[in-house]
């Protein structure tokens, strides 16, 4: 299938590895031009040279904190009229509620709440003025099944989603839309990272944790980036353009619900 983006702008937040770079690598590989971001400047000029060999398509790398005024300021710089916007942030440590200041919530709505919602400020009204964009929101599959350990994500995350719901129905008149992709367990640094915190809690090694967690899994596997990606780019695509407002969750059948 043609997804009829070929030549389409976009931006690709936290794009060096994991989730972002494979939605990144979807959208190259359909034609579309890139401006990725992430903090580490070495991860992401290897991850864009990766990109330009594989599938010819242009791209621009700009390190830097997107959660920060200053790194979206960067990349919009680079980017200033994308068709199409990946956000993207890594999501705030794992922990007990007890522990957490208000200086912890404020970080993590900074980043999973707040950026994504300036950045949606920043790039709407030009999508609506250009009768084109896509927003694709890289949230968490805590959204519909909360992850104890993971409040302060928990809490973020649903508020964009809240925040998202109200807004789409308001631009897909214009041809814009906005969704949240929910991912379940991928094989990413962030699912090796909570392996790893909870170990220790429960005297067992990552390594344990993750076979069972795998084996518990409808699909007896952890999802791959590249299946992410694919769903990011069709969301973005041409076909996608009476979807609006949804969460698509990514889990390998983990939520049991019907809905």
């Amino acid at each position: 299938m043609d997804l009829g983006i070929k030549g389409r702008s976009a931006l690709v937040c936290a794009a060096s590895k994991g989730l972002g770079k494979g939605c990144a690598l979807a959208l190259a590989r359909e034609g579309a031009s890139l401006v990725i971001t992430a903090r580490g400047k070495e991860a992401l000029e290897a991850t864009a040279a990766e990109i330009r060999k594989e599938t010819g398509a242009a791209v621009v790398a700009v390190a830097g904190d997107i959660t920060t005024p200053e790194g979206r300021a960067a990349a919009l710089k680079a980017c200033p009229s994308p068709d199409i916007v990946v956000n993207n942030a890594g999501g705030p440590p794992p922990g007990d509620f007890r522990g957490w200041s208000r200086e912890d919530w404020v970080k993590a709505l900074d980043a999973n709440m707040l950026t994504p919602i300036e950045l949606i400020k920043a790039t709407v009204d030009g999508m609506i003025a250009r009768k084109f964009g896509r927003i694709v929101n890289i949230t968490s599959g805590a959204v519909k099944m909360p992850i104890p350990e993971l409040g302060l994500s928990n809490g973020a995350r649903t508020g964009l989603s809240g925040f998202v719901a109200g807004l789409a129905r308001q631009t897909v008149q214009h041809n814009v839309t906005i969704n949240n992709l929910l991912p379940g367990p991928f094989d990413t640094d962030r699912l090796r990272s909570n392996f790893a915190f909870n170990a220790k809690k429960l005297g067992k090694t990552p390594e344990e944790l993750a076979r069972a967690r795998a084996e518990g899994n409808p699909a007896k596997r952890f999802g791959t980036i590249e299946e992410f990606g694919a769903a990011c780019a069709f969301l973005a695509s041409v076909h996608a353009g009476f979807i609006t407002g949804q969460n698509l969750l990514m889990d390998g059948g983990a939520f049991p619900g019907t809905f």
